[in-house]
């Protein structure tokens, strides 16, 4: 009897794939931010994952594998914390955008900071792995896109803009964003609080908006109909 209770008490808790799969890749992540991408390997995240030897290949077979699946899990993590923001939008725009500062700001403090540090070695390691390079162009791609939504619902008429100055807006707030998390990963903060953040973002919005290139400052506008045909769609 005692025989099968501890059977029944181990199978109970064995671990789920998904979790575990979830759960080596964040002990990757932290592995990446501490040590670099020299420094991952199938052994060492066993150990900060605690679990027994071989468990990671077991899960992923390769390093590339390994690194794939890491980027995903990356993915998922700053797609739920961007799509947050997404979901306060149009309720509360002022909270939103604060919402939103807050994020990038966060990213550059623990525990968030690991990963700002890993998403830079996964950036580097995918100029020499396609299918890497393929994973976190998706991510970037669906980062780039809810950032730009986000954009649209909390400027005043953003939804009424045309649609190649809001493709500016983003293009040039998510540049800016991604070199203050550079700058982040090297301790350098040369913006430390969200309500500075939000400053900067808003006298770039302006700039953007006062420019006579708006929708064409982030692309040639070849396509676009000239300046003065242009009309805003009515609500």
């Amino acid at each position: 009897m005692t025989g099968r209770y501890t059977a029944g008490i181990q199978k109970r808790r064995k671990p789920n794939p998904d979790q575990r799969r979830r759960e080596l890749c964040d002990a990757a992540i932290q592995l990446l931010a501490d040590d670099g991408a020299k420094g991952l390997s199938h052994l060492k995240v066993d150990a900060r994952a605690a679990v027994p030897d071989g468990t990671t290949s077991f899960y992923f077979r390769t390093r590339s594998a390994l690194l794939r699946a890491v980027a995903e899990r990356m993915v998922e993590l700053d797609l739920a914390a961007l799509q947050s923001v997404a979901d306060r939008a149009g309720l509360d725009d002022a909270a939103s955008a604060s919402t939103l500062a807050k994020l990038v700001i966060q990213s550059g403090e623990e525990p968030q900071l690991s990963r700002t540090k890993a998403r830079y070695e996964l950036t580097m390691q995918a100029t020499r792995d396609p299918e890497l390079a393929a994973t976190l162009q998706r991510a970037t791609d669906a980062f780039t896109k809810l950032h730009h939504d986000i954009l649209v619902q909390l400027l005043p008429h953003g939804a009424e803009l045309d649609p190649a100055v809001v493709d500016d807006l983003s293009n040039v707030t998510l540049t800016f964003i991604n070199g203050l998390l550079l700058r982040f990963v090297h301790g350098d903060r040369i913006i430390d609080s969200p309500e500075q953040l939000d400053g900067v973002l808003s006298a770039v919005v302006t700039g953007i908006l006062r420019s006579e290139q708006q929708g064409r400052l982030t692309h040639d506008g070849a396509s676009l109909p000239p300046r003065g045909k242009r009309t805003a769609p009515s609500r």
